[in-house]
């Protein structure tokens, strides 16, 4: 393991951390695999306990590893899938494949096995939802939930939020069942064809609802990315639906230009 070059103003448990986190990123240290105990540490980089410690903990915070107790515990990589979502492909508004089809399609093409878990709630709008579907804050809305899972693990939470006049007219959006067909098809068939979307992304950390239902560890320090698309008829706004992705679980892949050169060149 050896020692390393000093580079002036770093401290040594962040100079420590850094070999540690080249090893995970190329391989040497792959998912699963146990880092050195701290005695092995100190002894191969000549420091203290406290320092191996600050070290570990600055990885753990980047949701690179996890600490197990017990016996046969330790300090372990850990295993992370990450997805590629194609925004061009998956959210066009006019799409006629469900929602549910499209992230089964996307996650299988990348070799691993997607299922999820279906529910419906009714809440009060939130106010900056409101104002995006031009309805009071605080008014009935039906929210939608897909719990999407990669290979048994929780990959996002997929809410979509559709305001009290819209469901009075497709009562069929409170039902506490998936939509076989989707619900964009259904809105369409219902009259409501949506011709363009809005989306906006951004990183936070999560609330620890969604810590919990992401299985983030609550030291990993790990932000999501919560992605926001407004689906429009001509008339005007219509729906909201919301995917809150672990940060370190997806890639979100754009293209621009024709498409099909992408696709037929991209390996």
């Amino acid at each position: 393991m050896g020692g390393w070059a000093d580079v002036p103003g770093q401290p040594k448990y962040q100079r420590i951390a850094e070999q540690l986190r080249r090893q995970i990123d190329d391989g040497a240290l792959p998912p699963g695999a146990k880092l050195p105990t701290e005695d092995e540490l100190q002894a191969a980089y000549g420091v203290s306990r406290p320092t191996v410690r600050d070290a570990t903990d600055v990885l753990q915070a980047a949701g690179l590893v996890e600490r197990r107790p017990g016996r046969g515990g330790g300090v372990f990589v850990r295993e992370r899938v990450t997805i590629d979502a194609y925004a061009w492909r998956d959210d066009q508004p006019m799409s006629t494949t469900s929602e549910a089809d499209l992230f089964f399609r996307t996650v299988r093409e990348q070799g691993y096995e997607p299922s999820q878990q279906f529910s419906t709630r009714v809440e009060p709008m939130p106010a900056d939802y409101a104002t995006l579907l031009h309805v009071q804050p605080g008014s009935t809305a039906a929210v939608r939930r897909c719990l999407r899972f990669v290979d048994g693990v929780p990959h996002s939470i997929q809410d979509s939020w559709y305001p009290q006049w819209l469901c009075e007219k497709i009562p069929e959006l409170f039902s506490p069942h998936n939509i076989a067909q989707g619900t964009t098809r259904l809105l369409a068939e219902r009259g409501y064809h949506q011709v363009a979307a809005l989306t906006t992304t951004g990183a936070r950390m999560p609330t620890p609802i969604e810590a919990a239902l992401l299985q983030i560890p609550v030291a990993a320090g790990t932000p999501v990315l919560h992605n926001v698309l407004t689906g429009y008829t001509a008339d005007g706004p219509l729906r909201i639906s919301t995917a809150t992705f672990a940060a370190d679980k997806v890639r979100l892949v754009s293209a621009h230009g024709d498409i099909d050169t992408i696709t037929r060149h991209r390996r």
